[in-house]
């Protein structure tokens, strides 16, 4: 008990080199905007003291149109980053060499790394770009031009465009990640249409402000007749301001040529707590507003 007590009685005092390390002081974390690896995300700049009421939906455009079984990996990728991808390039016009990229899962304390790491998997498949696989898609604010997930959202959300992904059974399956439901957030992602969720991604777009919303039974975008090239509007969401949780809401599409297909899409809040954290915008704002009321 004597060594214990003799080699740990001042162990957080450190040596010389560690006394000597410069050390913010206050009462909040000091943000490094030159780091890499941690920066302030954006989740409460310009929150309201109170929340906005719930909106209907519409001119939302498809920014991925996806199969079954998409997991969380898919979604948001733990593993290296690569030089040509919107996460590499940004690392690399930050002064970071390739051999110090290190992984999305290292850099997940930088929202910047993370939503361009959003839909990069080199594996996923987006049925609007058949044939290929990895981070693309097209944006309808550019005809259509085949382009990165990351690039497209960012021009979409220059337009004030909402977004919408839709996906086949069990989507968000695999590991609990909450980039994977973060990085919809932040890339203006506002609702998913799938047949199926994985109940731990479903509950994280929630927290995150994402409304998911389902599929009528035994239907899916293809049987629907969509491709995802067409423009959304959903109405039946404003119930939730007045306490109620609409149990669908009518989702239409309308193609380049004026024709419009109609469903009933079955409104994936299972929870009053779960309505709770989306009429906030998120888990977060809702935390937050009860902290600042207590």
């Amino acid at each position: 008990s004597e060594m214990f007590s003799d080699s740990y009685s001042d162990v957080f005092a450190g040596d010389e080199r560690w006394q000597s390390l410069p050390t913010p002081t206050g009462d909040t974390f000091t943000w490094e905007d030159s780091s890499t690896y941690v920066r302030k995300a954006p989740y409460f700049d310009g929150m309201p003291d109170v929340p906005a009421p719930v909106t209907d939906f519409s001119g939302a455009r498809v920014l991925l149109k996806l199969g079954d079984s998409v997991t969380t990996d898919h979604i948001s990728p733990a593993g290296a980053i690569k030089k040509d991808s919107p996460a590499g390039r940004y690392l690399a016009e930050h002064g970071v060499e390739q051999r110090d990229f290190n992984s999305y899962g290292s850099r997940r304390g930088n929202h910047e790394v993370m939503i361009r790491g959003t839909f990069a998997n080199i594996r996923l498949r987006n049925q609007l770009v058949p044939g290929t696989e990895g981070g693309v898609t097209r944006d309808f604010t550019d005809g259509g031009v085949v382009t990165s997930v990351f690039d497209a959202a960012e021009n979409y959300q220059a337009a004030g465009i909402p977004l919408v992904v839709l996906a086949g059974k069990e989507y968000g399956s695999g590991s609990s990640r909450d980039w994977a439901a973060k990085g919809t957030a932040l890339l203006g992602v506002k609702f998913v249409v799938a047949e199926s969720y994985e109940r731990i991604h479903r509950s994280n777009l929630i927290g995150m402000g994402v409304l998911p919303l389902q599929f009528p039974a035994g239907e899916n975008a293809d049987s629907l007749g969509l491709t995802g090239e067409e423009t959304y509007s959903g109405s039946g969401v404003t119930a939730l301001n007045d306490g109620v949780t609409p149990r669908t809401v009518t989702v239409t599409g309308v193609a380049g040529d004026g024709t419009s297909k109609s469903f009933e899409a079955v409104v994936r809040i299972d929870t009053p707590g779960e309505a709770n954290y989306y009429r906030n915008g998120g888990i977060m704002p809702y935390v937050l507003r009860n902290l600042l009321k207590g």
